[in-house]
């Protein structure tokens, strides 16, 4: 005799530190969840209760009896569902846990503590927590489940051990985050542990954007023979059933929805878009507002904000030179007028001409350089960050990856910005996201994509004046810093000769101080600058 369990894949997005917050997004998701699907359980990510990552707020001793709170508050509110979810907790010794509880009949009915800690790339979970060493089976409905935590499906100790305790199905909650690969990569690793032990995995995936990270969502339910049986959709908020079949003794997944998945550039113009979305919203911002030069890297930034927040909530603004082409001036008013934001022309010729008078004195005997360039783009900024403060709106910076690799930007100038949509985006994927953009339908002027790029600081000015192609210096950029490659390895490739290689090296090494300086972004790649890539401002290292 055969008997089904409805499970709800609970894909939200929880906001760090809203621990009551995220208690009432909670409730409403069990309590939708029984509605529309007749759930028996529901399934939270990882450390769903408070958010992820929630870095040093782990070390406020406050916080962990408002955790107390919120899950007793859980335990009070939810009574016809049993739920798993995710919060930290710490012991009478003092030592810290990533926990999942399985909460059922208005109580806690068992905790499961993670055994393996990432402390690579953007995880540091080891300065935090304390690892667990022993399984978590739990029976419910005719059906032992057994829980593990994230990091813990990508090891082959922990699935092992808990099929081995008895479970029959797997599920792992988690908060990971995006990048290009990601989700081969974990159905990759989740057919490997499924190899392994033969049951189903149920994976819940955190949504969202949590300052420069993004959490793509893509929750699924895999078979035990490793096929994808239901699978979520990406980058938003879902409730996604899954139907446990218990028949002779086995357990299997239901064939169920297949949300359709992004691919190539629209998974990461998407992943940007969140990334937009949610930092302007979870932190109060009444919109945006950008300066528009007539540029790729401006038009890119402008598309993308309009599409995570609106119209309504963009505010874009030329600020003309003597240096600016005329073309550069109709181009963006024309992206403006397209994509119907708010849009203004501030020249800045008589402010910089103010500024040139103030220091003429000290300026004089020096030849004009590079400072003369760098006051255009500081006034710029300055203009940027006055309208911001007195208009609410946080300002977009739009520099791009390969820009900040190599200090091809100005701090205090075109620098200035609260949030970076673009800072993980080399230039060489900037024009493919534009061109991916003007395929749903042109808003970016062609003329933006298709002439050579300029700061327009100087008469006649390109990027490749002072850069190799963007191809050639993209791939150094990714062997160096996403791949850590030694510049004698990048000429062996052949990527470039040996005199661009190591000027490239040289750029990327004495720009870190502009770096740590710049407004956060959307990491999409395996080694974003900022929390991914620390290296020291002050350095002898060549290499």
């Amino acid at each position: 005799m055969s008997h089904t369990i409805q499970i709800v894949m609970a894909q939200i997005d929880p906001l760090v530190g809203d621990i009551s917050g995220n208690v009432e997004r909670m409730v409403r998701a069990a309590n939708q969840a029984k509605q529309d699907h007749n759930a028996d359980l529901v399934v939270f990510p990882e450390m769903s209760l408070l958010g992820y990552p929630p870095e040093d707020l782990l070390l406020r001793h406050g916080l962990y009896p408002q955790i107390q709170e919120a899950l007793n508050s859980l335990c009070d509110q939810v009574k016809d569902i049993a739920m798993v979810v995710g919060y930290p907790m710490i012991d009478a010794l003092g030592e810290r846990f990533n926990m999942a509880a399985w909460i059922s009949e208005g109580m806690i009915q068992a905790s499961y503590m993670k055994q393996h800690l990432p402390n690579y790339n953007v995880f540091d979970e080891q300065r935090y927590f304390a690892a667990g060493s022993k399984p978590c089976v739990v029976g419910f409905k005719g059906v032992q489940f057994g829980l593990v935590i994230c990091e813990d499906i990508w090891k082959p100790g922990p699935a092992l051990q808990t099929a081995q305790a008895g479970a029959e199905v797997i599920i792992n909650i988690n908060a990971s985050p995006f990048h290009t690969e990601k989700y081969q990569d974990r159905l990759a690793v989740v057919r490997r542990r499924i190899d392994e032990v033969k049951l189903p995995v149920v994976y819940v995936n955190q949504v969202g954007g949590q300052d420069e990270l993004v959490f793509d969502g893509g929750s699924f339910a895999m078979s035990a023979e490793g096929s994808v049986q239901v699978q979520a959709p990406e980058f938003t908020n879902a409730l996604t059933l899954v139907q446990l079949v218990k028949n002779q003794g086995k357990v299997e997944v239901l064939a169920g929805s297949q949300a359709p998945l992004y691919q190539g550039e629209a998974r990461i113009y998407e992943a940007i878009k969140l990334g937009i979305r949610d930092y302007v919203h979870k932190n109060g911002f009444k919109g945006v507002l950008l300066g528009l030069s007539g540029g790729i890297d401006s038009a890119l930034t402008l598309a993308l904000a309009v599409d995570a927040l609106g119209a309504d909530q963009v505010e874009a603004i030329m600020m003309p030179f003597r240096y600016t082409a005329q073309i550069s001036i109709e181009d963006a008013q024309a992206q403006a007028e397209t994509m119907r934001v708010k849009y203004d022309n501030m020249p800045i010729e008589s402010i910089y001409s103010g500024f040139e008078a103030s220091l003429a004195e000290r300026f004089e005997g020096y030849e004009v350089d590079l400072t003369e360039e760098n006051l255009q783009a500081r006034i710029r900024g300055t203009l940027l960050m006055a309208l911001s403060n007195k208009l609410g709106k946080l300002v977009l910076a739009t520099s791009n990856k390969s820009e900040s690799a190599v200090g091809y930007s100005t701090l205090y100038g075109d620098m200035v910005g609260g949030f970076s949509p673009l800072k993980d985006v080399p230039k060489t994927l900037v024009y493919r996201l534009a061109e991916y953009r003007n395929q749903l339908n042109k808003v970016i002027p062609k003329r933006v994509i298709t002439r050579p790029p300029s700061a327009e600081l100087r008469p006649d000015q390109v990027d490749q004046d002072s850069l190799p192609d963007y191809d050639v210096l993209d791939a150094i950029i990714k062997a160096y810093v996403e791949q850590d490659n030694t510049p004698a390895e990048i000429v062996a490739s052949e990527i470039a000769e040996a005199e661009v290689v190591y000027r490239v090296v040289g750029l990327i090494n004495r720009s870190e101080y502009k770096r740590r300086q710049a407004a956060p972004g959307v990491r999409i790649s395996l080694r974003a600058f900022g929390r991914d890539r620390r290296y020291p401002i002050t350095s002898g290292y060549s290499e």
